[in-house]
């Protein structure tokens, strides 16, 4: 079990739940753009939200986007360890730092010294695009080990200034490389991981190489926060964290199990399932759905759902908890809503 760091609010770490988190696309500078931005993201399931800080402009942001929002605000510094200060004494409540890119002792002192003033934890984020140049030159290349070594190097760093609020990351484009390097960190650190395959790409093909990078990790059990970079909408990145902790059961919420579909199938189930899906999007609560094409799987996978449907063309089949309950005919759709509904308000009670 990793050490706990607190972030505002939210705990990453020890047996605290894995936290998702986003950062923004918005220019920092434009308060009401970037705050509005933080809002849908904290909309979309997000529970701490990052943005660069690149000038004093973006540092002086700082203040009045705390005001908008309870979410915690992470402070993304590169090369200006000045920003770094100033963000901290603006009220942020964590630092993303780049060894790669703030080595000087000195400047980093600065840095812990008044993170620690303000109880500021700072994350140490390497990324396979900067890692030292003598760990290059060392390994012919980026590696695991490289990308650990790196993270030790500004570790003992923070730990010599007597600072120890810290959370690792070692991201990689690749997947098998950023899984090796989480894998080694695991052993060599006790605190806490922020997991994440960085520039993952598009949604989609970059979903899939996050939820096999992330997923893995987290099947491992190492990795206490999470970030699944995708190039556009930031709100799409808390949705695909969400899909990929419901999928391993580490968050609960809306499951939809529905078959692929095949020539045996009598209704149209992909309808069906996306009408369900949109009715469904705002439940937190732990309800599963299955919606089934035929009498092969339908009524096994009935007995696991809360509410189930085995389509056929006499007759939808509707189950409560593995018992059948009734069968209707034409569209099915608005009498399964509806006792989806009803089991949403029982679990309320």
């Amino acid at each position: 079990m990793t050490k706990e760091v607190k972030v505002g609010q939210v705990v990453i770490g020890g047996k605290a739940p894995i936290s998702i988190q986003s950062m923004t696309n918005t220019d920092t500078r434009d308060v009401a753009s970037t705050a509005e931005q933080i809002r849908q993201l904290g909309l979309s399931g997000c529970d701490i939200v990052r943005f660069s800080v690149y000038d004093k402009d973006c540092a002086k942001a700082i203040k009045p986007l705390k005001d908008s929002t309870r979410i915690p605000l992470v402070a993304d510094i590169h090369f200006n360890h000045e920003l770094a200060i100033l963000s901290i004494e603006n009220g942020i409540d964590k630092l993303r730092i780049n060894p790669g890119n703030l080595r000087n002792e000195h400047e980093v002192k600065m840095v812990v010294d008044c993170a620690k003033a303000h109880n500021t934890p700072i994350r140490i984020g390497v990324n396979s695009g900067s890692v030292p140049k003598d760990i290059l030159a060392r390994d012919h290349g980026v590696t695991a080990q490289g990308l650990v070594d790196s993270a030790m190097g500004h570790v003992k760093l923070l730990e010599k200034n007597g600072f120890y609020d810290i959370v690792l990351s070692m991201k990689a484009s690749d997947i098998r490389l950023m899984v090796d390097a989480y894998r080694l960190a695991a052993k060599t650190f006790d605190y806490p991981l922020h997991l994440g395959v960085t520039e993952a790409g598009l949604p989609g093909q970059g979903t899939i190489k996050s939820a096999i990078g992330i997923g893995a990790l987290l099947l491992d059990g190492i990795g206490n926060t999470i970030r699944v970079s995708l190039t556009g909408d930031p709100a799409n990145e808390p949705e695909a964290a969400i899909s990929i902790l419901k999928a391993l059961g580490l968050r609960s919420g809306f499951e939809l199990v529905s078959c692929p579909t095949c020539g045996r199938t009598e209704v149209d189930i992909e309808n069906i399932a996306k009408r369900v899906s949109e009715h469904t999007a705002h439940i937190t609560k732990p309800i599963k759905v299955a919606i089934m094409g035929c009498v092969v799987n339908g009524p096994g996978e009935a007995r696991g759902a809360d509410i189930a449907l085995c389509g056929g063309k006499s007759g939808s089949a509707i189950y409560r908890n593995g018992e059948f309950v009734l069968k209707v005919s034409g569209d099915p759709v608005p009498t399964l809503l509806k006792m989806i509904d009803e089991h949403l308000l029982d679990l309320k009670e």
